[in-house]
């Protein structure tokens, strides 16, 4: 080959024979070279990673409001169990979550052999989170009421806590609390004792998980005119089932309840609500088969994907009858109020938790010379998302302490009226502050935010559901209509009061001021609209709804719930600060819009013109 031969090695040339020691090093500039840049080439982006602590020690929100409200020795008896589940969750439960996410459940029509089986199979995460709600009592603290009407906030604080770590196990345990609910508003009949006990259980081994079977092919919130499922009457006094299912959450649940209509000696059925009759089934039978029911498939969701949610259909289920014949959506009223706190619960801990995971985020990540919380304009950011977030847990400490009243029969009349207002409208406005706070929080760690293996999109997405399930905005703000009309201003009246009462409370804290001043204005706008309007517009009001509801959700939370929290004694400047910035925001969106003409005559008209024109 000859001393002159060359090699070209990565752009560099070397002669063969020439020194050895030269080319030793070459080569060694070289091999440090490439490694050099295969590392460049491969190396992940480096920065420090969120985290939180034990939840309920850093949320200092929920631990003054209950330093406030519980009585003393309540008070201790919860603390060391609410610190003993904050460590559970950050050591145990947490990993759970994420393996329910990466392994989301699977469907499997036919065995090998060819036989039909329809089995949905949920990964061993999802099944130990259903040992782990009946040993923490999720369902059972509510129902058992050691503490008599703290019980029941006891429990929404112990989910709330819960929530963003269940990978998705807290719907099977909204659902499940709500068919408890049912039963034990009828008086847990006989044949109901077995279920009521599983469904309350404590016991991993017998607790059970319901199911709410409403959505069917024409629609979820229109049952009266979508429910096409008949009910055939046995000899033995047992029904079989006969319909579609088109949307079943947590179709991995041991029993449901569901809607049906009754028919007669000649197959015929009544139409329309009074037609509609309330029953309960077990989803398999106790060797594991499917009680006559077929899974068409598996909903392909944009979040909760760790659930599974089914088409099913029901081919002769055996059920029972649980309501009186023709009353089943007035029975199924209190599985639809629970489950609506249960979706207010999610929504508030999807929110502190994003804020808090960009809290932290903001204490480590270093942009442009110095860490994000030395950043004004980002920590405004984050400071308004919070306000939004303490806001709203106020909103839901209230509503479940109302609801603890009335399950005791504590609770006065006006308090009845009262929760039957705030249940909706907790869930409406929530619901959509969820979604903001959650695109604004994913915002915060920059591209971080919108990588999958962060876990921070999984929230967004998962709390996008929470403004659609359990009626969307548009169907709740109807429903907050409804109540005011059913109870001929009655609750308009009790609304007005409590917010008037809580009001004087906080105007003798000086600083609160401003904010007082603001709910004051807000308050005579709302009498204004509402004096103008009067009860024979039934179309400005529609038109109006969706507004109204905001503005009771802003006047009672800012006005009768973090100005209340901000005047108490030992009250932080925190707690002051949130109700000033609360009370910045419009607090009666509804008298502005019909200042600006948004529901006159020809609102509605002119909105149709401008959607359909445009197609």
């Amino acid at each position: 080959w000859g001393s002159c031969q060359m090699l070209t090695i990565k752009g560099i040339n070397t002669a063969v024979g020439q020194e050895q020691q030269v080319g030793m090093k070459e080569k060694q500039v070289l091999e440090d070279s490439e490694m050099h840049l295969a590392r460049r080439d491969t190396e992940a982006l480096f920065q420090e990673q969120p985290e939180s602590g034990n939840q309920y020690l850093e949320d200092t929100l929920l631990r003054s409001y209950l330093k406030t409200h519980l009585p003393p020795k309540v008070l201790e008896e919860v603390h060391q169990d609410l610190e003993m589940f904050g460590n559970r969750l950050l050591t145990k439960i947490q990993p759970l979550s994420w393996e329910c996410e990466l392994n989301p459940p699977v469907f499997r029509q036919f065995d090998a052999w060819g036989r039909r089986v329809d089995h949905i199979h949920t990964c061993s995460a999802w099944r130990r989170m259903k040992e782990i709600s009946a040993e923490e009592g999720l369902i059972a603290e509510a129902y058992e009421k050691r503490y008599s009407n703290w019980s029941r906030l006891y429990q929404a604080v112990k989910l709330y806590l819960f929530s963003s770590s269940s990978g998705g196990f807290s719907c099977p345990l909204a659902m499940t609390d709500g068919a408890a609910k049912v039963i034990e508003s009828l008086g847990i009949p006989g044949s109901l004792k077995n279920a009521f006990d599983r469904l309350t259980s404590r016991d991993p081994q017998k607790f059970w998980t319901s199911g709410q079977w409403m959505t069917e092919r024409r629609g979820g919130s229109d049952v009266a005119n979508g429910t096409e499922t008949v009910a055939r009457k046995q000899p033995d006094g047992t029904y079989r089932l006969y319909g579609f299912k088109w949307f079943t959450s947590a179709a991995d649940s041991d029993t449901a309840l569901t809607l049906a209509r009754i028919a007669d000696a000649e197959g015929q059925c009544t139409q329309g609500s009074r037609g509609l009759s309330l029953f309960f089934l077990r989803v398999r039978d106790e060797e594991g088969k499917l009680n006559n029911i077929q899974v068409q498939r598996l909903k392909d969701k944009l979040g909760t994907r760790q659930m599974a949610t089914a088409e099913l259909w029901l081919q002769g289920a055996r059920a029972e009858l649980i309501s009186a014949e023709g009353r089943g959506v007035a029975a199924i009223s209190n599985m639809l109020n629970i489950t609506r706190i249960h979706n207010v619960i999610g929504a508030v801990a999807s929110m502190r938790r994003m804020i808090s995971l960009s809290r932290d985020y903001a204490c480590k990540r270093v942009a442009f010379g110095k860490l994000l919380k030395d950043h004004p304009l980002h920590m405004q950011t984050i400071a308004r998302m919070e306000v939004q977030v303490r806001g709203a847990f106020l909103l839901l400490m209230d509503v479940v302490r109302l609801l603890g009243l009335a399950e005791t029969n504590l609770a006065s009349e006006q308090e009845q009226l009262l929760l039957r207002l705030l249940i909706p409208v907790a869930k409406l406005y929530t619901g959509k502050q969820a979604s903001a706070v959650a695109v604004e929080a994913m915002e915060s760690f920059g591209g971080q935010g919108y990588m999958e293996d962060t876990g921070l999109p999984v929230i967004l997405r998962d709390a996008l559901v929470l403004s659609i399930w359990e009626g969307t905005t548009n169907i709740l703000s109807l429903d907050v209509l409804r109540s005011l009309a059913k109870s001929q201003g009655q609750v308009m009246a009790v609304f007005l009061s409590t917010v008037q009462k809580k009001l004087e409370l906080a105007s003798g804290t000086e600083e609160l001021s401003p904010a007082v001043q603001r709910a004051r204005e807000a308050i005579g706008s709302l009498q204004q609209f509402m004096a103008a309007t009067g009860s024979e517009r039934a179309l400005t009001m529609e038109l109006a709804a969706r507004d109204f509801s905001y503005s009771l959700a802003r006047i009672y939370t800012g006005r009768a719930l973090l100005m209340e929290h901000a005047a108490r004694p030992g009250a932080s400047p925190t707690d002051i600060g949130a109700a000033l910035r609360w009370c910045h925001q419009e607090l009666c969106p509804v008298a502005a819009e019909a200042a600006r003409g948004s529901y006159g005559d020809g609102a509605a008209l002119q909105d149709s013109a401008l959607v359909l024109g445009s197609s």
